[in-house]
């Protein structure tokens, strides 16, 4: 999961070195936080015109926990 996230937002960012991506345990309710940092000059592009993009990514990681049988969220830092 943390390489299909590198792997989405490799491609948006234009400084794809700074991408780190920390993952937090499962909480109580079973869901793993994906925190994502990128370089400050890119987050604009990461979040997008009203969040669209992040919105996007929320759902295609979600997609693909959901064939795992897992719960993710993925916070933008």
């Amino acid at each position: 999961m943390k390489e299909l996230l590198v792997a989405i937002v490799s491609g948006l960012v234009e400084n794809p070195d700074a991408i780190t991506v920390t993952v937090d345990e499962p909480n109580e309710e079973g869901v793993v936080v994906y925190h994502l940092n990128v370089a400050e000059a890119d987050m604009g592009r990461v979040i997008g015109k009203q969040g669209r993009i992040a919105k996007a990514i929320r759902t295609v990681m979600r997609a693909a926990a959901n064939r795992s049988n897992t719960r993710v969220a993925v916070e933008i830092d």
